[in-house]
Order: C-alpha cells, then sequence, then structure tokens
C-alpha cells in the first residue's frame, strides 16, 4: 500500500518544487522592477541636479533668479522640523507602545485603541495637516510656526512608532520576563532593564522608517501655512547672554525642502527644474545621514544583547 502511494507522494512534491520555483522567479522580477526603477528615478536626479550643487548653492537664500537661488534657509528649516518631530513623536511613541502592550488591561477599550492607532497609520497626511491648522495653528495659537510643522508631522508618523513598539514588545519571549520577575524585579525594572534594551533594535527600525516618512512630506505643511521663499534664518537656539539658550526658533516661520523643490518645479523655467533636482539629492542625502546615525545607534545596541 505504501509503495503504491510513492509515485503519488513523488508527484505532489515535484509540483510543489515547481510552484515554489515560479514563486522565486516572479519575486525575484518585481523587486528587480522595483530597484532598477528607484536606481533610473535617481540617476536622472543625479544626472540633473549635480551640476547645480555648490557651496553657494547650500549657503544662499531663494531668489526669483535661478542661478543665484539657494536652499539655505530650506535645509535649515528641514533640519529644526524634524529635531522637533522626533523630540515630540519618538518618547511619546515609545511610552504609548510600552503602556498599550505591558500595563492596558486586555478588554473591549484597548483593542478599540489598538484598532484605531493602527487605522491611523493609513490615514492620508493632508487629514493630520487639516487637524493640525484647527489644534496647533487656531486652537493653541502657535502660528505657522516651526513648532507647529513639527507637532504635525509628529502626528503623522506616532501610529507607526507606537505599533512599531508594541510589536517589538511583543516579540520578547515571556521566559526573560519570567526570569526577571523570578530575580525579584518589578514590573517596571522587567521592562526598563530587558524587555526595552532587547527590543530597541526593532523599534528603531520603525523610528527610521516614519522618520524617512515625515522628511519628504509636503501636504500637511502646506496646510498649516508654511512659506515657498524666506529669505531670512530663525533666530539661533544658542545665545551670548544668560540664560543661554533660545526657544524663540520655535514660533519662526519655516519652510522646507520638500516645498521648496515644489515650489521651483512648478515654475516653466528650466533652470528651476534643475535647482529641484539639486534640493532633491539633498533631501535624500540628510534622510541617509539621518538613517545612518539611528542603524549606527541600532548596531551598537544590538552588540550589547545577550540572550
Amino acid at each position: 500500500m505504501v509503495s503504491q502511494n510513492i509515485p503519488y507522494i513523488r508527484k505532489i512534491i515535484n509540483r510543489n518544487k515547481r510552484s515554489q520555483y515560479i514563486f522565486n522567479i516572479i519575486g525575484l522580477l518585481s523587486m528587480l522592477v522595483g530597484i532598477i526603477t528607484l536606481l533610473a528615478l535617481i540617476f536622472d536626479l543625479f544626472s540633473d541636479g549635480w551640476p547645480r550643487l555648490s557651496w553657494e548653492f547650500l549657503t544662499s537664500f531663494p531668489s526669483r533668479r535661478a542661478e543665484q537661488a539657494g536652499i539655505f534657509s530650506a535645509w535649515v528649516g528641514t533640519v529644526l522640523v524634524m529635531l522637533v518631530t522626533a523630540l515630540a513623536a519618538i518618547p511619546i511613541g515609545i511610552a504609548s507602545g510600552i503602556y498599550l502592550e505591558e500595563y492596558a488591561r486586555k478588554n473591549w477599550l484597548s483593542d478599540l485603541i489598538e484598532i484605531n492607532v493602527t487605522n491611523l497609520a493609513g490615514v492620508p497626511s493632508i487629514i493630520y495637516g487639516l487637524l493640525a491648522l484647527g489644534v496647533f495653528v487656531y486652537g493653541l495659537n502657535l502660528g505657522q510656526s516651526i513648532l507647529s510643522a513639527g507637532l504635525t508631522l509628529s502626528l503623522l508618523i506616532l501610529p507607526v512608532v507606537i505599533v512599531t513598539t508594541r510589536e517589538a514588545l511583543r516579540a520578547i519571549p515571556n521566559s526573560i520576563r519570567e526570569a526577571a520577575y523570578a530575580a525579584g524585579a518589578s514590573k517596571w525594572q522587567m521592562i526598563w532593564d530587558h524587555a526595552l534594551p532587547y527590543s530597541t533594535g526593532t523599534i528603531l527600525t520603525g523610528i527610521i522608517v516614519a522618520l524617512a516618512r515625515a522628511i519628504g512630506e509636503t501636504a500637511p505643511l502646506i496646510t498649516i501655512g508654511a512659506l515657498t521663499f524666506i529669505a531670512f534664518l530663525p533666530d539661533p537656539p544658542i545665545t551670548a547672554q544668560f540664560p543661554y539658550i533660545s526657544f524663540a526658533w520655535l514660533l519662526a516661520p519655516f519652510t522646507v525642502l520638500p516645498i521648496q523643490m515644489f515650489d521651483w518645479v512648478s515654475r516653466p523655467q528650466a533652470e528651476f527644474q534643475v535647482n529641484a533636482a539639486a534640493a532633491g539629492i539633498v533631501l535624500i542625502a540628510i534622510t541617509l545621514i539621518m538613517n545612518a546615525v539611528a542603524i549606527y545607534i541600532r548596531y551598537r545596541l544590538r552588540q550589547k544583547i545577550k540572550w
């Protein structure tokens, strides 16, 4: 009886191997299409914008003349806005994820919160812009400022940070928690000394993805009134007078690189298109630097993990 089933079993195994081979080919082709398309876009961007890159381009303010226009105020505004975004979203997102995963009771309310947080990750960014316009700009009277922009983008990426934190903590084996409790640790000691350090690498991966999305957003910032032409910089955060730290820059008007690029590509002159391509290269460079710092921190933290 067994010998009669052997040809049938071999036929099923061969069919499954063919299906797996076909699936591998389809997956490889799909990946190549995405990679080749991305490389083609990057090559086209660099071929157009690289000749325009110079120190003067990085240190000059926008101008009506394309050959004199720069991105000084735009890239400084991008860095400041992303700084506010990271300082607002990362602590709140991680703390919320820890509470929902470790402290919140598992009932209908926590399930409702989890569903809403997950759905918020897919809400269009323009909705966050409209919300920020009513709450931050007019409700809290923060105006069209760097602080409003940073808080707006922090709302945008907050669901991603929360979901990533919860999934990272959920992946920690329960045996580590039980061992910590057996050694006399409290719940917070278990989280701080064991669960959180072991999950930091995964949490940082989610933060990298979230910040990379935020740095390229345009719609919510236009909604709250970001400017397209600024020929000055915000007040410096460090001053020569006591208390030597100033927060006036938080309420300063701003522009960012995506908005500057949007303004240039909407103009008919070909020279402004070249400027937009050069600004795109700078935006990619800032994103890569930001991601490289996070990846380095993640790498150092993972080296300290000993399961």
